[in-house]
């Protein structure tokens, strides 16, 4: 048997505001339309199952058996169709009930927590899985859409014709040491000056590895690597005890900042990250996307230049 065309799930939700409601105008109402549409349904929905659903005793429609069974049925068809439609735009990654937000380990810092509550206001319901890792490691999960939403620093590994982005800050990059050190006190420091010393850097694929390649090459030197480390926690503890030193963000400043110091470097090695939030164009209209970047806009706006320069934090 082949489905009449005008057999809508539409006709069918008004049909159920009428089982519900017992009269047209309360139905009408109810659905924000009027009388007269309440009723072509209904005797639309008549013709598309070839039965009568009603009798009419004066200007009343009686339910008939038929209805009855159409009422019981047609509430397990809309709710299924609803489920169905929930579940369907879960597994493309809109509004589902859990976000998966991506991070760079620095980020966690001050950044992360300031943008996660202001999320929780605008979406209290919602569930949020924060996932650390590398630029490159965050950028594969996001384009195989393991992510819905990375924080990554802005550069060519996160450009992406599928992705789009929108800017947060811009962090400057300082030279990391220990409170003993002897360049701890000085107000900036010649990187050249450090050729022979020992370095610990962050993995590859982390934006903070290459930019420190960047600036070693500015100062004309290939460092001595003593190790390399997947988390910005762990080289802070590094430099703290002495191991080494490092080139590092400005937003950590706060991190051990106790035990180490970050001094900036001669203008002549100057480089900032800019920081911010990628994204899948396939996903600018998902609801829960679309408050995250509300948040992230909030965030930026707040962003003193100064500040921001100085230390990368809001």
């Amino acid at each position: 048997m082949q489905i009449d065309e005008e057999l809508t799930l539409k006709k069918l939700e008004i049909f159920l505001a009428f089982m519900r409601s017992g009269n047209l105008s309360r139905a009408a109402s109810e659905l924000e339309t009027s009388n007269v549409s309440v009723h072509r349904a209904i005797h639309s929905l008549e013709s598309a199952l070839r039965c009568p659903l009603f009798k009419h005793e004066g200007r009343n429609l009686i339910p008939l058996e038929s209805a009855y069974v159409l009422e019981e049925k047609a509430q397990k068809l809309i709710h299924e169709v609803v489920e169905t439609v929930r579940l369907t735009r879960e597994a493309a990654g809109f509004s589902a009930e859990r976000f998966k937000l991506g991070s760079l380990y620095s980020l966690t810092v001050k950044t992360v927590p300031q943008l996660i509550m202001g999320l929780k206001i605008r979406r209290s319901e919602l569930n949020i899985d924060l996932i650390l890792g590398s630029n490159a490691d965050l950028m594969y999960k996001l384009k195989n859409m393991e992510l819905d939403a990375i924080l990554v620093s802005l550069d060519e590994s996160v450009c992406d014709a599928d992705c789009d982005q929108l800017p947060l800050f811009a962090d400057d990059i300082f030279l990391a040491v220990p409170n003993d050190s002897p360049f701890s006190t000085q107000p900036e420091v010649d990187l050249a000056e450090l050729r022979d010393s020992t370095f610990i850097t962050l993995s590859q694929g982390y934006a903070t590895f290459r930019d420190g390649e960047r600036v070693f090459r500015q100062a004309g030197f290939e460092p001595n690597v003593a190790m390399q480390v997947k988390d910005i926690f762990t080289l802070l503890s590094m430099v703290s005890s002495g191991v080494g030193y490092a080139l590092l963000p400005g937003r950590v400043a706060a991190v051990y900042e106790n035990r180490v110091r970050l001094i900036p470097l001669q203008a002549k090695y100057h480089l900032q990250q800019h920081i911010g939030v990628v994204f899948l164009k396939a996903k600018e209209r998902d609801p829960n996307l679309l408050a995250l970047l509300a948040e992230c806009r909030m965030y930026s706006l707040g962003q003193h230049p100064d500040d921001a320069n100085r230390t990368g934090r809001a």
